[in-house]
């Protein structure tokens, strides 16, 4: 119904904000993503929607970018999650990082968001595995299963999550396991 919210920003208190669109102040609940991006108060602001009508409740939730508010759709279509722990998600991750979780089908990653336990996490693997991913360019499911060994690779190897994701941004997407770990590990060793 409200798709897009443009005006002026009035209030600022986390998760809510207050955008004023001509004298009409919508209160609209953010990613902490989102919130971090905002121009001070009392300068103009343009927000992605996605409003929730619930039985005791009319909630709008606002999203900086197409990637934020897609994500949020995709969470809040899985049985058990809704527009507060979609938003916990949001907030706790970027979308990319939540993206190459999925991808790389790291529930350990998904634990470390408040509110996300071990089931409601590997839910979340099996629900959005190949929607979340591909929407952002994340590899396919071919060029997966080579990342996520190279992955298990480095973790078995010692490294910690952080290095290995950050050694494996840096190979190229068609890159085989072993060709990979080698690329890799060249890189850690810098």
């Amino acid at each position: 119904m409200i798709g897009k919210l443009t005006g002026i920003l009035s209030d600022k208190n986390p998760p809510q904000v207050v955008v004023d669109c001509g004298g009409v102040g919508y209160e609209v609940q953010v990613p902490m993503s989102t919130f971090y991006n905002l121009p001070a108060t009392g300068e103009k602001v343009s927000l992605l929607t996605h409003f929730v009508v619930r039985e005791d409740a009319q909630i709008l939730y606002g999203f900086g970018s197409q990637a934020e508010r897609s994500a949020f759709r995709e969470l809040v279509k899985i049985s058990g999650v809704g527009p507060r722990t979609a938003l916990s998600v949001l907030s706790g991750m970027a979308v990319g990082e939540l993206a190459q979780a999925i991808t790389l089908q790291e529930a350990g990653r998904l634990t470390k968001v408040p509110g996300i336990g071990k089931k409601t996490a590997e839910r979340l693997l099996l629900e959005l595995k190949g929607k979340l991913g591909a929407d952002i360019g994340m590899p396919t499911v071919a060029g997966h299963e080579a990342q996520s060994d190279i992955l298990q690779a480095l973790l078995a190897l010692g490294y910690n999550d952080k290095e290995a994701a950050l050694a494996l941004k840096a190979l190229p997407a068609d890159v085989g396991v072993s060709e990979g770990i080698k690329l890799a590990l060249k890189a850690l060793a810098r």
